[in-house]
């Protein structure tokens, strides 16, 4: 658990650095007008579950990713996101959470970099 504290900086530091001019350009990505840096602070209660396969997903990182899934192409670049490395966050590991948080509308077989949706 000593990681926690590690995890919470990192994130306290991507915030900074999308708050003082670090996010997207002006018009709409992958997350519209959000970036996928901005979005990942929302997957903030995601980060057990994205370090261990095995951990269940909390009720609050369920509803966070169902939220950000419903479209696929933010999903995977929040999961491969600056701030997702910062955190730590494994991606081979959360790109399973939306299976893990039984998300029956997945993309199931949607490629997102090197990695597959299951």
């Amino acid at each position: 658990m000593a990681m926690r504290p590690l995890v919470v900086l990192a994130l306290a530091v991507a915030l900074a650095g999308v708050a003082l001019g670090g996010g997207a350009a002006e018009g709409a990505g992958e997350c519209g007008r959000s970036s996928p840096d901005r979005m990942a602070l929302r997957m903030a209660p995601c980060i057990s579950a994205a370090d261990e396969p095995d951990s269940a997903p909390s009720s609050s990182c369920c509803s966070a990713v169902h939220t950000i899934g419903k479209s696929p192409s933010c999903l995977c670049a929040v999961m491969l996101s600056g701030t997702a490395k910062m955190a730590g966050i494994k991606p081979e590991v959360a790109i399973t959470i939306p299976k893990r948080c039984n998300m029956a509308d997945r993309p199931v077989g949607y490629k997102c970099g090197d990695y597959t949706l299951p």
